[in-house]
């Protein structure tokens, strides 16, 4: 049992800080977009979304996407 709190599994339910560094997959982040995964994979791919590559995974950080999300909300 780790009791030591330096492991997250987003499974914690004590407010978005704990969340905030949860790992999404591209379903998830399509999901949270309302967006086809097509289009996950094509902003990943040209950079326009913040995404690391893991293999052949694509892989997004929350806070990561949100702060994504507020950047663009500004531009017409």
């Amino acid at each position: 049992m780790n009791n030591d709190g330096s492991i997250s599994t987003g499974s914690q339910l004590d407010g978005a800080s704990t969340r905030d560094g949860e790992i999404l997959t591209v379903m998830e982040v399509a999901k949270f977009l309302r967006v086809p995964k097509s289009t996950v994979y094509k902003l990943a791919r040209v950079g326009e979304l913040p995404a690391s590559k893991i293999g052949k995974h694509w892989r997004f950080v929350r806070r990561d996407i949100h702060e994504w999300m507020h950047s663009r909300s500004g531009k017409a």
